[in-house]
């Protein structure tokens, strides 16, 4: 059998409860839907972290952060953990990733290794195909080749001020928020980008090549600021165009990103909660309108049957739930449930897959899919093999059915809360490591949340999807058996990090330091 063409599309920032086909009500989204129906979903996935960095690196890696040690913006992945695109080209695919998310696309983190050809379009001086080129082609030869300078000069000051504390908490201040937000194009060209891998796609087909691909697909059009097209609005929340309040709250939140992921002193109030949870839908609905081309486009490719298509989410978002903003703290479902679906005409049937599940399973099952693995240090066949999803989807689960979360918080963001509302940090555990899993019993999702190495909260996610009933003190024998089950997966991925070289710092080499020294950037 052929090696399968491989397309892996990351929704950032998707909460799978907004999700038509995970049961939201008021969801727009009948192209995802549509994929769903014709997929293996998997109901309870579970995201190994709650924010891009850690969750990417374990999508790159099948780590969980602990192992990887990428918890933290100042570091990047290991040489010697085998990146997934470095795996498949030396498996004889061609890799190509499309990238709207800077975090992903513009720091020098590792996470592009291994791609033979990486389009970015986050950052103030995006790396597009080509074929995107508005100009005639004389121009846009021009056009590129000083755009490259530009990148050249720009990225370096980009990655300083991803990992710098100054740098960061400057960023958060309402007055640039609409300068980077939109100039810089931190949330990057999500539509765009999509009908680029469209276009690549066709003419790829006209190619006819023999060798497979791989492709990688970030989306971050559901993260703040929220400014989808007005016929999405209106279908959301269509109060929003003749209420000035509700006009003037959105604006608010839009321009001060500091809120983005506060913990919340006060709770939000009921037109505050209406405005970003509706606002949130129509990017969601927004998002779902443009991918509808892109799955035609897959559809009628000749190598349809034999094309897995992976659509998950790095982690999700909080919308005031549990008194928290955005996605840097907490456990809770908001962050870490997220949508997983696999499409493969040729080997997977349409199924609804009820036992919980990590998405950082995603990388063995890519791997298990390509075939034969190159020989590569620490690269586990048998691992690799072991854990793909597909086993899951068979009903043999190789982890029990048990899916685990570590939360480490964003140093950079836990340092600008103490530089603006220091009196938030301990109430809300703003330094506290958090650990969680999620396991049936008795066919029911249940889930134990640990803060700082204690059991803190125990949840029924079937009765209870808000885990708003704390039923720790009522269920003390499963309690007891979910923090055996957290214990044992902490100790497993200590295990694996003390074997590897990991979470390294990003270095800023000579010429980069005088380049920020001259900019005032540095002492």
């Amino acid at each position: 059998m052929s090696k399968p063409d491989i397309v892996f599309i990351v929704l950032d920032t998707q909460r799978a409860d907004r999700l038509g086909t995970y049961g939201h009500q008021k969801a727009h989204t009948p192209n995802l839907d549509k994929f769903a129906d014709q997929a293996a979903l998997f109901e309870q996935a579970i995201s190994p972290a709650q924010w891009t960095i850690p969750s990417h690196a374990s999508l790159f890696s099948g780590l969980y952060p602990t192992a990887h040690q990428v918890t933290q913006s100042s570091q990047s992945l290991s040489p010697d953990i085998p990146h997934l695109a470095e795996v498949l080209t030396q498996n004889g695919y061609d890799t190509v990733g499309f990238c709207n998310n800077p975090l992903v696309g513009v720091l020098n983190n590792g996470f592009k290794r291994g791609f033979k050809t990486f389009y970015n379009y986050g950052g103030a001086f995006p790396s597009l195909p080509k074929s995107a080129s508005r100009f005639p082609a004389p121009i846009a030869k021009a056009t590129e080749a000083y755009t490259q300078f530009l990148r050249k000069i720009s990225y370096p000051v980009q990655n300083f001020f991803g990992q710098s504390d100054l740098a960061f908490r400057l960023s958060l201040n309402s007055w640039t928020t609409p300068l980077w937000s939109r100039f810089a194009n931190f949330k990057g060209q999500n539509a765009r980008s999509t009908r680029d891998v469209s276009r690549f796609l066709q003419d790829r087909e006209q190619q006819e090549t023999e060798k497979p691909l791989f492709l990688f697909l970030n989306l971050m059009e559901t993260h703040l600021p929220f400014w989808p097209p007005g016929e999405f609005i209106d279908k959301t929340a269509p109060y929003f165009r003749k209420s000035k309040e509700a006009r003037d709250i959105l604006q608010t939140w839009n321009r001060e990103a500091y809120r983005w992921a506060a913990p919340l002193a006060e709770p939000l109030g009921d037109l505050e909660s209406q405005v970003l949870s509706d606002l949130y839908d129509a990017e969601v609905a927004y998002q779902d309108d443009y991918l509808g081309g892109l799955f035609e486009v897959l559809n009628g490719r000749s190598r349809h049957q034999n094309t897995l298509t992976i659509i998950v989410s790095d982690h999700g978002d909080g919308l005031g739930e549990h008194n928290y903003m955005g996605h840097a703290f907490v456990a809770y479902q908001e962050l870490v449930h997220v949508p997983l679906m696999l499409q493969w005409p040729e080997r997977l049937q349409a199924a609804r897959i009820a036992t919980p599940v990590s998405t950082r399973r995603v990388y063995h099952t890519i791997l298990d899919a390509a075939g034969h693995l190159p020989d590569m240090p620490n690269l586990d066949p048998a691992t690799v093999h072991g854990l793909t999803l597909t086993h899951t989807i068979n009903g043999r689960d190789p982890e029990n059915g048990a899916a685990y979360s570590e939360i480490y918080p964003p140093l950079n963001f836990v340092r600008a809360i103490e530089n603006r509302q220091p009196q938030l940090l301990e109430p809300f555990g703003c330094l506290s490591e958090r650990r969680a899993v999620v396991k049936a019993s008795a066919a029911e999702p249940f889930k134990l949340i640990h803060v700082n190495n204690k059991a803190d909260e125990l949840f029924n996610l079937k009765t209870d999807p808000l885990e708003s009933a704390n039923e720790l003190a009522n269920q003390p024998q499963l309690a007891k058996s979910l923090h055996e089950e957290i214990k044992r997966m902490t100790t497993q991925v200590t295990h694996q990090r003390d074997h590897l070289n990991v979470g390294d710092e990003v270095e800023l080499d000579d010429t980069l330091l005088q380049q920020l020294r001259g900019l005032g950037y540095m002492d």
